[in-house]
């Protein structure tokens, strides 16, 4: 992979990955479309390339929500010290709701890493855009809605749904969470303060598959420098983006691109563009 390749797929990543759109569903989609084939087709590479890209986007999420992190950080210290409160409490949910994911990431990694189903991808891309459209129309906003044990669960079984490419890890959060009550600023919000510990999860746990960060080719450690730094930068632009759209504007917009994407992926499909094989 180019450094130039790693910095467009770091921007991409950023760009996509809290927007309720589906990041790694885009990064197949984009090298699938240029015809690239990033790592000789070395899915487990790849997939140490998107987690590096993930803990760029995690260093954007921190740069907008650090203090707000960091008293969580505290406040779930001071909970197993048994100074209990409401933060500390949320603190542990939030870890709570990382385990789903990280059960199936575990026992169906290897399953789950790059592949050819285009085809899925564009499935999943439409199928839960019109969910999204669906629960954000029929949700009933509760006001005192706060996380809790069920929501933890229900949120953390969302997140480990978008471990497929295309479902989108912040758009199934949102989605359970507007079907729970939450409005779109706490959907948006919760989907975020999500993403710190299953991200930091998944970035020790490959690092370690690797054998460190001298497992990772030397001739494309470049690459992952800068895919990274320019996954931080863009990260950082599309938390801020999407505090600001969610106070004014629904969750359509995401959707309906959603599901154009995802149609357009399986006309190009069924024009056997690439000759990309449907098995």
């Amino acid at each position: 992979m180019s450094v130039l390749e790693a910095i467009l797929l770091g921007i991409l990543q950023g760009l996509t990955e809290f927007l309720p759109i589906s990041s790694s569903g885009h990064l197949q989609l984009v090298t699938w479309l240029a015809g690239w084939e990033p790592f000789d087709g070395d899915p487990s590479l790849w997939t140490a390339f998107e987690v590096a890209l993930h803990v760029g986007t995690l260093a954007g999420v921190l740069a907008f929500f650090g203090r707000e992190v960091v008293g969580l950080v505290a406040a779930g210290a001071r909970q197993v010290a048994g100074r209990r409160s409401p933060e500390g409490r949320k603190a542990w949910l939030l870890v709570l709701a990382t385990v789903p994911a990280g059960i199936v990431g575990t026992a169906a990694g290897a399953a789950l890493e790059r592949n050819e189903r285009v085809w899925v991808t564009g499935c999943t891309l439409a199928v839960f855009g019109v969910w999204l459209w669906r629960a954000d129309r029929r949700s009933q906003t509760r006001p005192d809605a706060v996380l809790n044990g069920s929501d933890a669960v229900a949120l953390g079984v969302s997140q480990a749904l978008a471990l497929v490419p295309g479902v989108s890890r912040s758009g199934a959060i949102m989605t359970a969470a507007r079907l729970r009550g939450y409005s779109r600023f706490e959907a948006a919000r919760v989907a975020m303060l999500m993403s710190v510990p299953v991200i930091a999860g998944a970035a020790v746990y490959k690092l370690i598959d690797l054998g460190g960060w001298s497992g990772i080719p030397g001739e494309v450690q470049v690459a992952f420098i800068w895919g990274t730094v320019a996954a931080a930068l863009s990260g950082w632009a599309a938390v801020a983006l999407l505090v600001a759209l969610v106070r004014r504007v629904d969750f359509a917009p995401f959707a309906l691109y959603r599901v154009a994407l995802g149609v357009s992926v399986l006309v190009l499909m069924a024009t056997s563009f690439r000759d990309t094989p449907w098995v």
